[in-house]
């Protein structure tokens, strides 16, 4: 018989995420594990909000004006799974994501043009916050009178840590990408930043300050999401009975997850634009191992996967045609020019008519 669910990590509201060693905001190899789980085992694993608790539960915006962003993801883990060897594929699956009992609200956020920002700031350039209270699986804002609506949480972020040879090839490949963007006025990718880097129970020894010093200006921002182990997806069907399978690239895995999601649209159109919340996600680990000369448990299918696979899982919540608005997209921009083709503006145009 299955005993109790083992929870393989707690976080605290009460300690600063930054001084919390089950925690850490860059990808890195070198990144010390949290704990180690069994090849087959089923964990609970808690996470606070993607901001490590900046966002209060008031009415007033300015922490989200304010956000340190410096800060996130924060993320839990990394954990080793026993018998996961480069060249493995992990399978994610999981069984229940849900909020804290203690803390059932969750918060959405327009980011300031000037600190985050988001995909329409040129228009909607200020700060505002919504309060999202949960019961059940229904949710309500005070601050969005009459709507009530069922969420389908998931986690924003989830995947293994990169080798040291991947994590070399994001940074060169993001490099070159801010090197010869043109976009002065875009963060077109996010490159190592030392400042608020949390690395783990690294940060917290003393003995490994050096360590902690070298994650830091060589790890990787948790945005955006990455072809080699997924990362930041912001998949809003990856909730109950979902199935993830993540390429590993180093020993153990060194599997991380957080940003926990109450709900979400098809995109995060201001930055924060899921319901953030803080939370318990339960999941199954099972290893698939590589096969070696014929030999081994390995899926010929799996082997060598290069990009994680993402099979939602069958809940969500169901509305009739009747309860959809539709819209056509149209390559003309706000300023009346025609362009061809043009998916993203399109897609611009059908949410600033849907606003």
């Amino acid at each position: 018989m299955p005993g109790e669910i083992r929870t393989v990590c707690k976080v605290s509201f009460d300690k600063p995420a930054k001084d919390q060693p089950y925690l850490h905001n860059r990808w890195h190899p070198d990144i010390p594990s949290t704990a180690s789980i069994k090849d087959g085992e089923t964990v609970k694993i808690e996470c606070l909000d993607w901001t490590g608790g900046q966002i209060k539960n008031d009415d007033s915006a300015d922490d989200v004006k304010n956000v340190d962003l410096t800060q996130i993801h924060y993320l839990s883990g990394p954990f080793d799974i026993e018998g996961a060897e480069p060249g493995d594929v992990l399978l994610v699956e999981i069984m229940d994501v849900q909020p804290f009992q203690d803390q059932p609200w969750g918060f959405t956020g327009v980011f300031a043009k000037e600190n985050g920002g988001g995909f329409l700031d040129e228009i909607y350039p200020t700060a505002a916050k919504a309060i999202w209270d949960f019961e059940g699986i229904y949710c309500t804002s005070r601050h969005i009178p009459h709507v009530k609506f069922p969420g389908l949480i998931h986690p924003g972020i989830l995947g293994c840590a990169p080798s040291a040879e991947v994590l070399a090839t994001w940074n060169k490949r993001e490099g070159e990408l801010i090197a010869s963007s043109k976009l002065a006025d875009r963060n077109v990718a996010l490159p190592p930043l030392p400042q608020s880097a949390h690395a783990g129970s690294a940060s917290a020894a003393t003995h490994q300050k050096e360590l902690a010093e070298k994650i830091g200006r060589e790890g990787a921002r948790t945005v955006p999401g990455r072809p080699e182990h997924g990362g930041n997806c912001d998949i809003k069907n990856l909730s109950r009975g979902s199935k993830v399978y993540l390429p590993v690239h180093v020993p153990g895995a060194k599997f991380s997850v957080g940003d926990l999601h109450f709900s979400q649209g098809d995109g995060e159109i201001s930055f924060c634009g899921a319901i953030e919340m803080a939370g318990v996600i339960t999941i199954k680990f099972k290893v698939l191992k590589k096969k070696q000369d014929g030999q081994g448990q390995g899926d010929d299918e799996l082997a060598g996967l290069k990009s994680p696979l993402y099979i939602p899982g069958p809940v969500e919540p169901h509305y009739g045609p009747g309860r959809y608005l539709y819209f056509e997209g149209f390559s003309v921009d706000e300023h009346g020019k025609q362009h061809y083709l043009d998916v993203t503006v399109a897609y611009r145009q059908t949410v600033l008519r849907e606003s």
